[in-house]
């Protein structure tokens, strides 16, 4: 990197086990200085692969960080792609506009490339940070907080078959990561968690629960056989008319609608409570269908996942089309320039193919739009009414649109 305006000349440069405190204390600072627990340290320390970690030193000053875990992410047709989870990342306040995060991104994307991983994703800090890298918004999650007093549920058949019992959160970790196992393939945006990630679920400091229970679970049976879990926290409130508890879901999974609504309501039902907080949750929760009432839960949504296509051919053929599709697309990259150009993709519900073209553009757009519509969430045709995604060819929109389009809406069920 080139020297900035006070002559200093930072190094970017591979993340060194010796240098991962003061790496992470950059990071914690730049998040504002509050620092966690031993037991968070430990575990996010056991969770960084310090191969795909990276550093801006300044001397013997850390002053950037960023991180790249790798994952493997369902997309639309159930291929579990690998992919670099973009995490860590901060410029130290000291150091900020002297293009340190440019630098990161162009190391990083670089770097993700080179592995071999046609994608890149992340979840945001703040939103407007990383579309000028190529980030497109693909995903979002729902937050609800239900008036249970008002509000009841109705369940499907089935649902008094299923027994839900009380659990120590870490002694059933295996058999709840065994359920969400069995979902992952089903739902574009999902991730297939490596060996250590099922901690992050159990983290339980104090210093997050906000004044509310150490965590909870419940795990919903049929037959001897676990068909989901629930781990929420309880926090206990009273006014003079009474109790006024919030029961807060953290996570919840099943494995058919009996056993999702069973656990519903249960966290519904909880003694010296009268609301349910929920978060994180996909767009079409199954919840939803089954209240009384839909405005007494003040649903809303929140940006989630940030899709980024780091080889536009290989990502474009990874996944399957709903609809049958040949387009030629004209995409435009300047900051992975090796994607810009013309790509002809023709699919369908088997399979697909990408590849360079000669032939006439049907549809122009940025690689920004095209990772925000890659899992099927965003339509094609809302972006072309926004003025992201253009037309060139009459009706190649609509056709194309459809064809990128997913039967369950994509979901991130955790952050990184």
């Amino acid at each position: 990197m080139a020297a900035d305006a006070k002559g200093l000349s930072p190094d970017v440069r591979v993340l060194r086990q010796d240098d991962w405190d003061k790496w992470y204390d950059t990071l914690i600072r730049g998040f504002g200085g509050v620092p966690e627990s031993a037991e968070e340290r430990q575990l996010w320390n056991s969770l960084t692969e310090f191969d795909r970690s990276i550093g801006v030193w300044d001397g013997d000053e850390c002053v950037g960080t960023a991180g790249a875990f790798s994952f493997r992410l369902t997309v639309p047709g159930g291929a579990s792609l690998p992919v670099a989870g973009v995490t860590m990342v901060s410029v130290a306040a000291t150091h900020r506009r002297r293009g340190l995060l440019t630098a990161m991104m162009r190391r990083q994307l670089d770097d993700v490339r080179a592995w071999g991983e046609p994608l890149a994703v992340l979840t945001a800090s703040e939103p407007a940070i990383y579309g000028r890298f190529g980030y497109g918004n693909a995903t979002v999650s729902l937050t609800a907080e239900i008036d249970t007093t008002r509000v009841r549920l109705s369940v499907p058949d089935g649902t008094d078959d299923v027994r839900v019992r009380y659990a120590v959160p870490a002694d059933v970790l295996g058999v709840c990561e065994a359920v969400y196992a069995r979902l992952v393939p089903a739902r574009p945006g999902m991730l297939a968690r490596r060996p250590g990630w099922e901690r992050l679920g159990v983290l339980d400091p104090e210093s997050e629960r906000e004044g509310a229970s150490p965590l909870q679970c419940v795990l919903a049976e049929r037959g001897g056989e676990t068909a989901g879990y629930a781990r929420y926290r309880v926090k206990p409130a009273w006014e003079p008319s009474g109790p006024h508890g919030t029961v807060i879901v953290e996570d919840l999974a099943a494995l058919d609608p009996a056993a999702d609504a069973a656990l519903w309501r249960f966290l519904f039902g909880i003694d010296l409570t009268s609301k349910v907080n929920v978060r994180g949750r996909p767009v079409d929760d199954a919840w939803q269908y089954l209240v009384s009432d839909q405005r007494r839960c003040r649903p809303s949504l929140r940006d989630s996942l940030y899709v980024r296509l780091v080889e536009v051919g290989a990502a474009l053929e990874a996944r399957t089309y709903q609809a049958p599709v040949d387009v030629v697309f004209e995409v435009e990259d300047a900051f992975c320039p090796w994607n810009s150009g013309r790509w002809r993709l023709s699919g369908d519900a088997k399979g697909a193919s990408c590849e360079r073209t000669a032939d006439a553009a049907d549809v122009a757009l940025s690689v920004r739009e095209l990772g925000a519509a890659y899992l099927g969430g965003v339509s094609l045709a809302s972006l072309g009414a926004a003025g992201r995604v253009r037309e060139v060819r009459r009706g190649a929109l609509a056709e194309t649109s459809l064809a990128f389009g997913a039967g369950v809406p994509p979901w991130l069920p955790h952050g990184f």
